[in-house]
C-alpha cells in the first residue's frame, strides 16, 4: 500500500511514525503546510501530486475541518483511491454524497477513529449490525468536555480553571466551542447513529447542548444529591423511529459513567440479544487515534471496506419525556414544571427532550441536565 497523507498534525504525524516499522505500507506523498523534510517522502501543498500517482492507491485524511480536507477526499476517490480518514465533521456533514460516491467508484473507505479516537467503537458496530439489531447506543464520546467535568467534581475546580488546564494539556482548542458546545459530540453521535441503523439522520433532526454554563454551584448540588454530570450522546431506536440528542446528564455516583476519569471515553451500545455493552478508552490523542487509523489502513489491504451503506432517511422524534435539573433563567413556563429544588436550580417534572431544547434555545445562558 502506498498512501498519500493529508495533514501532519497531531494524528497525521502520528500515523506516519506507526507506518515507519511496517513492511505492508509507505507514506509517499504528505500534504503539509510547514517546511518539513521526511525521508524517502515527497512533502508537499499540491493535491495533484498525489492523485496524479498511479502507485498511491489509497489517501489517509487527517486534515480535519470540512474544507479543503472535503474536495481533496472527493477528488481522491473519484480519482479511484481508497481512503481512510478520523475527521469526524466531515463524516457527518457529507454522509449522504460520500458513501454514494464510495459505492459508484468501487473504492474502499473506513473512517474508525472518527469516532472515540482509539476506541474501536464503529468497527464494533459494524459487527453488531451483521448479527442483530442495535437498540440504544451514545455514551462520554468527548474527552475534553470529560476532563473538565472529572475535574470539577474531583478536585473542585472551577469551569474557567479546568478548561484551561485541558487547553493545556491540549485536550481543548484556544477556541474550545466545537467541544464544549456539544458539537463534536454531535457530529460523532450522527454517525453513530447512521452506522448502527443503516440511515443518514439530518443534523437539523439532533438536538444538541453542551457544557459552557456550567459552574461551581451546579456541580455542589449534585454532589449534595449523590450525582456526577457528564456529556452524553443518546441515541434510540424503537418501531422504527429513531430518538437522538447530546446534553450533559446526572449519574449516581456508582454508576460506570460517573466514574470515567481525566479525558476518556465510555462508549455503550444495547443488542437486541447481547444486551448492553461498553467500550472505554482514550478517546482521542496523537497515537490512539492513529492506532486507529491504522487499523484502517490494515483493513483496507485484506479489502474491508465500510458496508454500513445508507439505505434512506428514517423518522427521528425526540418526544421522550425526561427530568431536568435548570439553572440560570426563569419563567411562567418553568414555574408550571418545577418539581423541586437543588440549590440554585429546579428539578423539573418529566418534560419532552424536544420542549426542553427548544426552551434552552430561547435562553442561552441555562445549564441544563437530564438525570439518569
Amino acid at each position: 500500500m502506498k498512501i498519500g497523507l493529508l495533514g501532519f498534525g497531531v494524528v497525521g504525524r502520528g500515523f506516519y511514525e506507526l507506518t515507519l516499522s511496517r513492511s505492508d505500507m509507505k507514506v509517499g506523498h504528505v500534504i503539509c503546510l510547514e517546511d518539513i523534510t521526511l525521508p524517502g517522502v515527497n512533502v508537499t501543498r499540491n493535491i495533484n501530486d498525489i492523485l496524479s500517482d498511479p502507485e498511491v492507491d489509497t489517501v489517509v485524511e487527517a486534515m480535519g475541518g470540512l474544507h479543503p480536507a472535503w474536495d481533496f477526499v472527493k477528488a481522491a476517490i473519484e480519482a479511484g483511491k481508497n481512503v481512510v480518514t478520523s475527521n469526524k465533521a466531515l463524516v457527518a456533514a457529507f454522509y449522504d454524497e460520500l458513501l454514494p460516491l464510495v459505492q459508484e467508484k468501487g473504492v474502499l473507505f473506513r473512517c474508525t477513529a472518527a469516532v472515540g479516537g482509539g476506541i474501536c467503537w464503529l468497527s464494533e458496530l459494524e459487527r453488531v449490525r451483521r448479527c442483530e439489531t442495535v437498540v440504544k447506543l451514545g455514551g462520554i464520546m468527548n474527552g475534553t468536555c470529560n476532563y473538565i467535568l472529572d475535574n470539577m467534581t474531583r478536585n473542585g475546580l472551577t469551569y474557567s480553571d479546568a478548561l484551561k488546564q485541558a487547553q493545556a494539556l491540549g485536550y481543548a482548542e484556544a477556541n474550545p466551542s466545537t467541544d464544549v458546545d456539544g458539537i463534536d459530540t454531535w457530529n460523532k453521535l450522527l454517525i453513530s447513529c447512521n452506522v448502527a441503523w443503516g440511515v443518514s439522520l439530518e443534523q437539523s433532526q439532533v438536538p444538541a447542548a453542551g457544557i459552557r454554563n456550567i459552574k461551581a454551584i451546579d456541580i455542589a448540588a449534585f454532589a449534595e444529591h449523590g450525582r456526577a454530570c457528564r456529556l452524553v450522546s443518546t441515541g434510540e431506536m424503537e418501531n422504527g423511529v429513531i430518538s437522538a440528542y447530546v446534553q450533559p446528564k446526572l449519574f449516581p455516583v456508582t454508576d460506570l459513567e460517573a466514574n470515567v476519569p481525566a479525558n476518556f471515553n465510555l462508549i455503550t451500545f444495547e443488542g437486541s440479544s447481547c444486551g448492553r455493552m461498553s467500550l472505554y478508552g482514550q478517546g482521542a490523542g496523537r497515537y490512539p487515534t492513529a492506532y486507529n487509523v491504522l487499523q484502517d489502513c490494515v483493513d483496507l489491504t485484506r479489502g474491508n471496506g465500510f458496508y454500513s451503506i445508507c439505505t434512506g432517511k428514517v423518522n427521528v422524534c425526540n418526544d421522550g419525556k425526561l427530568c431536568f435539573y435548570v439553572r440560570g433563567a426563569s419563567d411562567a413556563w418553568l414555574d408550571s414544571v418545577t418539581a423541586d429544588h437543588w440549590g440554585e436550580g429546579v428539578i423539573t417534572s418529566p418534560v419532552s427532550v424536544s420542549e426542553m431544547h427548544a426552551w434552552c434555545a430561547e435562553h442561552p445562558d441555562v445549564f441544563m441536565a437530564s438525570l439518569a
